[in-house]
C-alpha cells in the first residue's frame, strides 16, 4: 500500500502534521525541562487559574498529544504501513488508519487551544494554530487524500 503516488494534497498534509509535531515536541520538552516557563519566557501567572501548578504536565501533554502523535500520523501518511494495531481505533475501516489519525489530530489541536483559552489570554499563536488545524482538516477531507488513503 505504501508505493502509491502521493497527490500534492497528501504531501501538504504530511508537512502540516510533521511541522506541527516537531514544534510541539520542542515546545513540550522545553516546558518539561523548565516547568516554571522561564525557558520559553512564559510567566507562571498564565496558568494560575488552571489545575496545573507549573508547565510540566501541559508540556508533557503537548509533547505527546500534539507532538509525537502528529509525527506518527505524518509517517503513516508518507509510508502507509500495513500495521494492524492502529486499526483497532480506526472507525473508518475502508481508509488507512493514518487518515483517521489525521482527522483526529486536527480536532485534538482545536480542543487543546479551546481548553487553553479557558486559562490563558488569546494571542497570535492561538489564531495561527486554529488556522493550522483547520488546514489539517481540509487537507484530510480533500477527495484526493481520501482516494490515496482508501484501502484496496
Amino acid at each position: 500500500m505504501g508505493n502509491k503516488k502521493k497527490p500534492i494534497a497528501v504531501w501538504i498534509l504530511i508537512w502540516l502534521e510533521a511541522l506541527l509535531g516537531f514544534g510541539a515536541v520542542v515546545s513540550g520538552v522545553m516546558l518539561m525541562i523548565s516547568p516554571d516557563g522561564s525557558l520559553m519566557q512564559l510567566p507562571l501567572y498564565l496558568i494560575k487559574s488552571s489545575p496545573f501548578m507549573n508547565f510540566f504536565i501541559p508540556g508533557l501533554i503537548l509533547c505527546l498529544l500534539l507532538g509525537v502523535y502528529p509525527m506518527g500520523i505524518a509517517y503513516g501518511l508518507w509510508k502507509l504501513p500495513a500495521w494492524r494495531w492502529p486499526d483497532v481505533m480506526n472507525p473508518f475501516r475502508k481508509l488507512h488508519w493514518s487518515w483517521a489519525g489525521s482527522l483526529a489530530a486536527g480536532i485534538i489541536v482545536i480542543i487543546w487551544l479551546s481548553v487553553e483559552l479557558l486559562w490563558t489570554p488569546p494571542g497570535f499563536l492561538h489564531i495561527l494554530y486554529y488556522v493550522w488545524s483547520v488546514c489539517i482538516l481540509i487537507f484530510t477531507l480533500i477527495p484526493a487524500t481520501l482516494r490515496y488513503c482508501r484501502k484496496k
